[in-house]
Order: C-alpha cells, then sequence, then structure tokens
C-alpha cells in the first residue's frame, strides 16, 4: 500500500512538472525582456533625437517589453551609427582625395542669392559649395528620363556609376541591364549599387551583370554585428554618373511603373533632372561615400572638374542621411521655407512633416508668402494617404494653398523658392525621408531652369484639385480616427 501511494505521488509529481517547468520558462523569458527593456531604455534616452520619442520608447520598452525590443531594435534608432563609423575612417583614407576636390572646384565656386543667408546654411549642410558653370535640363516623367539616362550611358567612355532604391527585371530594368552590358563588353567600369530593402529577388539580373563584368553591391544598411537589425534604414538615392561629367538625379526607380506601364498607376507623375559641369563631381561623392561603406573600396575615379560647354547654372548637390550630425533633409526643407519672401512651392508624394516644418510653413504663411503644396489624390500608402488629413486642416486655414493631384499618382520630389532656387531630389517630405532615409536633393539657382519648374508647376496645379477647409472639416469621424491613428505612425513610415 506504502509503495502505491509512492507511486501515485510520483506520478502526480511528474504530471505538475511540466507546467512548472513552462512557467519558470516564461517568468526567465519575462525577466529577460524586462532587462532588455532597461538597456534599451538607456540607449533609447542617450540616442533618440526628440524628447517625445524617448519618452514613447522608454514607457513601451518597460511595460511592454516582449513587444517593446524587438521593435526599438528593427524602428527605434534613428541614426546609423556604422556608416557614422565609416564615414570617419573614409574621411582618415581619403583626405587627399577630398582636400583636391575642394581645391579643383574652387575656380568654379558661386554665391546664391536667398534671403536670410540660406546659400550659406545650404552649403554648410552640405560640406561643399555651391559650384557654377554647370549646365542643367529637367526631365518630366518617365519616357524623358530614361531617354535622357539611357543615351548617357551609351555615351560613357570610362566608367558608370549608377545607383537606385528600387531596379525590377521587366522592360525597363532589362533595357538598362542590356545598355549596361552592351558598355562593359567595349571595357567600361561600372559599378552599380542598390537598396537591398527596396531590391529583392534579382539574383539572375545581378548575376547577369556580374558575368558581364558589372561590379554590383547592395548598400547593405545590416550591415556589421551592431546594425543586423536597422531594416528601418534605407539608401534611397537614385543617382548616375558617366565619366565625372554627367550625371542624372530625381525620382524615379527602374521599374515600369515609372514608365506608366502599371495598370494600378497608369498615369505616374514624376521628375528627374540631368547635369553636366563641376557640380556632377558632388554627386560623385555620394555615390563614393556610399560604395566605400558598401565594400570597403574606394573607387578610382576622376575628380577633375569640367565645365558645361554651355549654361551657367550654380549647383550644389546635398545628400542627407541617418549618419549626419544634424537632421540635414528637415532643415533642407526648412531653410527653403525661411528664406523665401514671394513663394515657396512644394511638391510630394509622401507629406507627413514634422512639426518644426509645419511651423516654418504657417510662419510662411503669415509673411505673406505664397505657399502651395501639391501632394496625390491618389496614395500607394494608405498610412500617408489618412495621415495628412490629421493636420491639411490648420494648413488651410493659415490660408495655405494644398493641392491634390487628380490624373494619376505623382511621386515628384521638387520644391521652388521665389525665382531665385529649384531643388529637385528624391527626399520626400515625411519622417523618413527627413531621418531614417540617404537622400540627395539637387539645389539649383538657373533663371531657364527655375522657370522650367514654375511652369511644370503651373500645368500640375491645372491638373489638381484645391483643398478647402470644409472638405476635411466634413470627414466622417471613422475616417478621422483611421486619420489620427496614421499619424501616430508617422516615425516608422
Amino acid at each position: 500500500m506504502a509503495d502505491d501511494k509512492k507511486t501515485a505521488t510520483e506520478d502526480a509529481s511528474q504530471k505538475t512538472s511540466p507546467k512548472k517547468s513552462r512557467k519558470g520558462l516564461w517568468a526567465s523569458i519575462i525577466l529577460i525582456a524586462h532587462v532588455l527593456g532597461v538597456y534599451s531604455s538607456f540607449d533609447a534616452l542617450m540616442g533618440t533625437r526628440t524628447s517625445q520619442g524617448a519618452i514613447a520608447w522608454i514607457v513601451s520598452l518597460n511595460t511592454f517589453p516582449l513587444l517593446a525590443v524587438p521593435a526599438y531594435w528593427v524602428f527605434g534608432r534613428d541614426r546609423f551609427q556604422g556608416y557614422v563609423i565609416a564615414r570617419a575612417e573614409l574621411d582618415e583614407l581619403s583626405q587627399r582625395e577630398a582636400d583636391n576636390l575642394r581645391a579643383l572646384v574652387q575656380p568654379y565656386v558661386r554665391e546664391v542669392k536667398q534671403a536670410g543667408s540660406g546659400g550659406l546654411a545650404g552649403q554648410r549642410l552640405a560640406e561643399m559649395p555651391y559650384l557654377g558653370e554647370n549646365s542643367v535640363e529637367l526631365l518630366i516623367d518617365g519616357d524623358e528620363t530614361f531617354e535622357s539616362i539611357l543615351a548617357g550611358i551609351d555615351r560613357a567612355e570610362q566608367y558608370i556609376l549608377i545607383q537606385y532604391y528600387i531596379v525590377r527585371d521587366d522592360e525597363l530594368g532589362r533595357a538598362v541591364k542590356d545598355h549596361l552590358i552592351a558598355k562593359a563588353a567595349e571595357g567600361v567600369a561600372i559599378y552599380f549599387l542598390y537598396d537591398e530593402i527596396g531590391t529583392r529577388g534579382l539574383d539572375e539580373y545581378w548575376k547577369e551583370l556580374k558575368d558581364a563584368g558589372v561590379n554590383v553591391s547592395a548598400f547593405q544598411s545590416t550591415r556589421g554585428l551592431t546594425n543586423r537589425f536597422q531594416l528601418n534604414f534605407r539608401n534611397h538615392r537614385k543617382i548616375v554618373v558617366v565619366d565625372g561629367k554627367s550625371g542624372w538625379v530625381g525620382g524615379l526607380n527602374v521599374g515600369d511603373e515609372y514608365m506608366g506601364r502599371d495598370p494600378k498607376f497608369p498615369n505616374w507623375r514624376d521628375t528627374h533632372m540631368t547635369l553636366t559641369g563641376p557640380a556632377v563631381l558632388e554627386l560623385q561623392l555620394s555615390f563614393f561615400e556610399d560604395w566605400r561603406w558598401a565594400t570597403d573600396e574606394v573607387l578610382s575615379v576622376s575628380w577633375n572638374p569640367v565645365a558645361a560647354e554651355e549654361g551657367d547654372a550654380t549647383v550644389l548637390i546635398l545628400p542627407t542621411g541617418p549618419a549626419d550630425r544634424l537632421e540635414t533633409c528637415s532643415l533642407m526643407y526648412q531653410q527653403a521655407i525661411h528664406s523665401a519672401t514671394e513663394r515657396i512651392w512644394i511638391a510630394s508624394p509622401y507629406f507627413v512633416p514634422d512639426s518644426a516644418v509645419i511651423s516654418a510653413l504657417h510662419l510662411a504663411a503669415l509673411r505673406g508668402v505664397d505657399v502651395r503644396i501639391i501632394i496625390p489624390e491618389i496614395s500607394d500608402n494608405f498610412l500617408v494617404y489618412y495621415s495628412a488629413y490629421a493636420f491639411v486642416g490648420d494648413l488651410l486655414e493659415s490660408d495655405i494653398k494644398i493641392y491634390r493631384y487628380q490624373p494619376g499618382f505623382m511621386h515628384q520630389k521638387v520644391f521652388l523658392v521665389d525665382d531665385l532656387l529649384a531643388g529637385v531630389g528624391t527626399a520626400n517630405f515625411d519622417n523618413r525621408s527627413f531621418r531614417l532615409n540617404f537622400e540627395v536633393t539637387a539645389l539649383v539657382s538657373d533663371e531657364q531652369f527655375v522657370s522650367d519648374v514654375e511652369t511644370m508647376f503651373e500645368t500640375d496645379f491645372e491638373n489638381s484639385e484645391l483643398m478647402s477647409v470644409e472638405s476635411v472639416e466634413t470627414k466622417p469621424l471613422w475616417f478621422n480616427a483611421i486619420s489620427r491613428l496614421s499619424y501616430l505612425t508617422a516615425p516608422i513610415q
């Protein structure tokens, strides 16, 4: 009988031990999560750029550590420390090249007339000067853009630098590939850099290029142990440089949708530009640094400035990104808005500005500046679409004109300041471009180019519907609730 009782007790113990084991496991996991939450909280306290962001992360990390800790290490950081370190090493390794470049372009340095020393601010943000003796041309939509780019690739004699956020293996993608392979066969050195998050699943595409002798690399934002989870950083730049003499930059990636061939977005509206002259070397420098980060290779390219045969446009290339000491992209837009005395016109597909930029827009309108903003009526991102309604009502009440582009999806990133300056580039008007993406913008001071951008804007205004305060106030409660919830996601959109 005693043995039977002993056996029953052992059986009961065996039945309960798995439960106790699971409880112990969960207790350990929760303890570890809280410890990681405390550690991550310290990282957020020391590294998050805004007090609101730091408070939000610290509260979340200590309240819901199981969810918040992995989210923080994927989405929470807005400074790309690995690239900061690599840039410092690059400066040390290639200081001679940088010094030589500044010396070589000195004869082309120009001043730009902007209120409040805006030209000087732009140069200090870029750490490079405005350069003259450039030829510039506005490229509207896909046909003009890629006709120019492919023709430029065909003219290459020494090297081609090509960088895109999105590359697709479709009709346009294959055309670009074929042109590059043809130039590689002629002995032209080609370096192709792409973002591994924006571009995926092209193994065969890259293999064909590599087999033809093209140097291909992903930007590798997750490179390095401390950067392994940095999925929120993207290299959004679109750059083509040929022989250090000609360059292209703007909003279009390599994909058929940018040519208007996507049935969902048949009327794709976008803007690019091409330039020749000394400022191309500043565009080349942006690629040079990105390639160095991705591959540890210091490119052998020409740094001799060549003046354009025609034209005397003054141009500054301003790369921005999460490795910058300051929030360079946001400051670029703020500086443009504050320097405007007559008008500031902005076109952006993703319009979710931070509070500082919103305040700058209000102040510009209060000064009597003609503030106009074009955003798409049709969006490829529903969060961005709804987010805009969380704050546009206040902007409209300040007599800021907001237009919704009607014929199709508008993807251009362009701004115009008075009659003096136009910006064409890759940076959207949102937190992702302000703080998380590597972007690049060409700032152009040239009478004809500014006039061309003005004409382009006026055509876009004619194809847009002007928003009213009533159109925002009459939205139903469910719409406003979704709008506010979407706006809360702005830091990671």
